[in-house]
């Protein structure tokens, strides 16, 4: 033992490097399922600049204890990037860090996404901690004093930082143009990457500094034009169902974690969404092929894109990093209107900075956790049932003043982890789904679908129903991947399931009591909810000179949508498939959405896949070249 701990000491630099190069195969085995030697090889690179500034910054006295920190921070990096995978599939850069503060409030999840052979990442340290207790012990009678370490070497050591300085570049530089971040961090290594993330920001603020708002406006409707064309809308002249909803109140209900999947879906006789499918049933408008688009905010992002038209940055949370400009938003527009726009939901509102992303997006006033009874539904506190009573108060206030109002719900009680108390429970999950996530997720979105009908009877009880246009819709999916194989999924619920076409499925719906609504066959995001409303309402958003990157679902039959974050950038869905890239467009992947066969020929949507990346990349420069409030 004193003889592994003597070289330890002697030689930190050495085995520090090592060990992080052990720990960067274990990476690589837990989230990409492989270990490429090649690929190893940006990683050692990487790590040798880390350890040759650090040897280089720090006298021989503390060599030993500085190369162990720095082993337990990148370890930590590398933990949490374990972490971060495992829940949302995706390696997180270094701008997620402005998200640590959330962290506390979804505990749970958190938790859930900890797999125990991640903490192998810390077992060098279990060792050497061991190591370093018996040597202590061994040396109590040994009277010589420890050999100083050997004199540092800086000329070696800063031929050493130069090298791997140009290897990482060059890596870089090969790989920087990739837009699909799972191939792009695979190819890099996660410490490269991060320095990756950060030129290709660097560049794209560059190349718009001395651009304006108005030129990507001009520069969309042009790319709209050529992509679109005429063949792309349903008719020419007024759109269809324009002004249907024209003055009515607008009640906007997101829903947490739910998936298309359980519309329709029976439980053993048992109907888990009756509310929703009575609302399909009596003519809503509804459209069953629309997909989550949201970023790093997650449920806070799904508000953002569906009040303003505008795709997530992907690369920050929307409230975190353009909470401080004026968004051009529906609660925005209608307030020029007359309208008194309220955002309701039961957790504290500085949760994902909405204490900064309501003023932005020109709500009135927000209701979030002071205004509410706790009556302990969950880790976020009340139940959707409580969120709804007190909507109902102010609500029926604003109508017997005579003022029209756009209320927004937020719902919780769907949630991850997805406990509901017996209290709570609605239906009887089965015994095959009994202590599953599933049967969870099962008794969960139930409650959710019952809470909203509830609301709905207590709308139609104060007569406001009538002159209200309901919208609905799921902020992104709820299943995990790792706890819900496709094929069980599939044999408990007699459904197909896909574990990204089915996962990524949210559900969108509009009820305009009066009016006879249609189900709509063709894809949609939620960067399109906004427009089909104003068209619903009335609102001419280019008339207002509004800037959407989205489209109105009622009037478009060609459209196609991107996503990214969840999946890399350049997937997109259009009216026939799912494209997911690999490096670039022909090493990538198509699923028939409505077979979800793998489609070999995908050659014909390569237009689709370069408008996409173009579409996303205008939203983005619009984003940033808003001025700030």
């Amino acid at each position: 033992m004193n003889i592994i701990m003597n070289a330890y000491r002697k030689s930190p630099f050495w085995a520090t490097f090592i060990l992080l190069m052990v720990k960067m195969a274990l990476f690589r085995q837990f989230t990409f399922e492989t270990v490429q030697i090649s690929r190893l090889l940006s990683d050692a690179a990487a790590v040798l600049v880390v350890l040759c500034v650090l040897e280089l910054i720090t006298s021989s006295r503390w060599k030993t204890a500085v190369m162990t920190a720095g082993n337990a921070i990148v370890s930590l990096i590398l933990f949490a990037c374990c972490v971060y995978f495992s829940f949302f599939g995706s390696i997180p850069s270094y701008t997620a860090l402005h998200g640590l503060d959330q962290v506390g409030q979804v505990k749970e999840s958190v938790e859930s996404a900890i797999h125990v052979k991640f903490y192998a990442l810390f077992a060098d340290f279990v060792v050497l901690l061991g190591l370093y207790l018996a040597t202590m012990v061994a040396s109590r009678n040994n009277t010589d004093k420890p050999k100083s370490q050997p004199a540092a070497k800086p000329l070696y050591v800063g031929i050493a930082l130069a090298v791997s300085l140009a290897a990482s570049f060059l890596y870089i530089r090969a790989d920087l143009d990739i837009p699909n971040e799972l191939v792009k961090a695979e190819r890099l290594g996660v410490l490269n990457y991060q320095v990756a993330i950060a030129i290709n920001e660097r560049q794209e603020n560059s190349a718009i500094k001395h651009g304006s708002a108005d030129d990507t406006r001009e520069t969309l409707e042009e790319l709209e034009e050529g992509f679109i064309g005429e063949d792309g809308v349903v008719e020419a002249g007024t759109p269809n169902f324009f002004g249907v909803a024209e003055g009515r109140n607008v009640i906007v209900i997101q829903l947490e974690s739910f998936q298309n999947l359980m519309l329709g879906l029976e439980v053993d006789g048992q109907e888990v969404t009756p509310v929703l499918n009575d609302l399909i049933e009596q003519g809503s408008f509804y459209f069953p092929k629309v997909f989550q688009q949201i970023g790093q905010g997650n449920t806070s992002d799904a508000e953002f894109i569906s009040n303003t038209g505008i795709y997530p940055t992907g690369t920050i949370a929307m409230s975190k990093g353009y909470g401080d400009r004026e968004i051009p938003s529906l609660p925005r527009l209608l307030g020029e209107q007359g309208y008194v726009s309220n955002t309701f939901h039961v957790n504290d509102v500085t949760f994902w900075d909405r204490n900064i992303l309501y003023p932005a997006l020109g709500f009135t006033k927000y209701y979030d956790k002071p205004a509410f009874v706790d009556d302990e539904f969950n880790g976020f506190g009340a139940s959707d049932g409580e969120m709804y009573r007190v909507g109902l108060e102010k609500l029926t206030e604003l109508h017997q003043e005579g003022k029209p109002f756009y209320a927004q719900f937020v719902t919780t009680s769907s949630h991850h982890p997805f406990w509901v108390k017996k209290e709570f429970l609605n239906i009887n999950v089965p015994q095959r789904l009994s202590g599953t996530q599933l049967g969870h997720y099962v008794a969960a979105t139930n409650y959710t679908d019952k809470a909203l009908g509830d609301f709905i009877d207590n709308l139609k009880a104060n007569g406001m129903w009538d002159n209200t246009i309901l919208v609905v819709y799921g902020d992104h999916m709820g299943l995990q991947q790792k706890e819900n194989d496709p094929a069980w999924v599939e044999e408990v619920l007699g459904v197909p399931y896909h574990e990204t076409i089915s996962r990524f499925n949210i559900p969108f719906l509009v009820h305009v009591p009066g009016v006879e609504g249609k189900t709509m066959k063709g894809v949609g995001g939620q960067v399109d909810m906004m427009p089909t409303v104003a068209n619903l309402m009335g609102i001419s958003l280019e008339q207002e000179g509004y800037t959407v990157f989205g489209r109105d679902l009622l009037n478009t039959k060609k459209n196609v949508i991107g996503m990214r974050y969840y999946m890399p950038t350049g997937s997109f869905f259009n009216n026939d498939v799912m494209f997911v890239p690999g490096k670039g467009f022909e090493d990538g992947t198509a699923y028939d959405l409505d077979t979800f066969e793998q489609v070999e020929d995908f050659s014909m949507y390569r237009e689709d896949y370069d408008y996409i990346l173009e579409l996303m990349k205008l939203s983005d420069n619009y984003m940033k070249l808003l001025p700030k409030r």
